[in-house]
């Protein structure tokens, strides 16, 4: 070609970077979110309860720890993502499971508080991007557990809430850069996995481990117990809880709430979804 020397590379087909902390309407999956209160996290996917459907994300995302309460507002994106009330305002919060913290009152309320959902943490030394971000100063701790008895508590199983679309025309069925969710499936060991967040976007990643046993660190002296949970190698940051994790199918088998420099830490779907009562749409 004009005695230009020329190669042909195959790339693939090239896409449009739609960043996940912008404004969406309608909102899909894998895009910043949060309670008025928070400081942003990930929007999971849509689900139904009785025929309505509701947004699922984390606790410590749409519900602040359990110190929100039915009806608070949910931001899209996240206040730390410049969301504001009421123009940002993109749903009500519904329900929540309760996380059951150490030395908690009784009502799953623990020592302190903490408004910065960036992401619960399991590692020395793991920096939280969110939270550095957004001035805070929790520091976090490893807790690694053989087996629940060690732990000298039931624990937890899952970390999630749902929140009620204002307007259901405000929200999607598909995830950012994945698509739509196929099904549901259980997580096995060397599955694949991939998920859609508010900070990393999109990454991949391979369970390690099943049946897990951790003490998360929620910062502010907030440290509780799960078990039951699906470990997978590094692929989230700060940012990213609430994110579903799916198979390369697109299967649906987990949602991600804690994570660090080596790890992640995944609520089974199932355990999810029969806390909540709650399918796919």
């Amino acid at each position: 070609m004009h005695d230009i020397p020329t190669d042909v590379n195959t790339t693939g087909m090239f896409r449009a970077f739609q960043d996940p902390t912008s404004r969406y309407r309608p909102a899909p999956g894998g895009v910043s979110i949060a309670h008025i209160d928070v400081s942003a996290g990930t929007l999971g996917c849509l689900v139904q309860k009785n025929g309505t459907i509701y947004i699922l994300s984390n606790n410590h995302v749409l519900a602040n720890s359990n110190e929100a309460s039915e009806g608070d507002p949910i931001l899209q994106p996240g206040p730390h993502d410049s969301g504001n009330h009421p123009e940002d305002s993109i749903a009500r919060l519904s329900e929540f499971v309760p996380i059951v913290f150490e030395n908690s009152n009784g009502n799953g309320k623990g020592k302190g508080d903490n408004n910065d959902c960036g992401i619960a943490d399991v590692v020395v030394s793991a920096a939280n991007t969110l939270s550095s971000l957004a001035g805070s100063s929790v520091r976090l701790q490893q807790y690694r557990l053989s087996s629940q008895a060690e732990t000298g508590a039931t624990g937890n199983t899952v970390d999630c809430a749902i929140a009620k679309p204002n307007d259901p025309a405000d929200v999607n069925d598909e995830i950012l850069q994945l698509g739509p969710i196929s099904g549901q499936k259980e997580a096995s060991l060397n599955t694949a996995v991939q998920k859609s967040g508010r900070t990393t976007a999109q990454t991949e990643g391979i369970i390690e481990q099943v049946d897990v046993t951790e003490r998360v660190n929620y910062g502010s002296s907030k440290v509780s117990v799960f078990n039951d949970q699906i470990m997978a190698g590094p692929m989230s940051q700060g940012g990213d809880s609430g994110s579903a994790v799916l198979d390369m199918d697109n299967n649906l088998v987990g949602l991600l709430f804690a994570g660090s420099d080596t790890t992640t830490l995944i609520n089974r779907a199932q355990n999810v979804f029969e806390a909540l009562d709650i399918s796919l749409p």
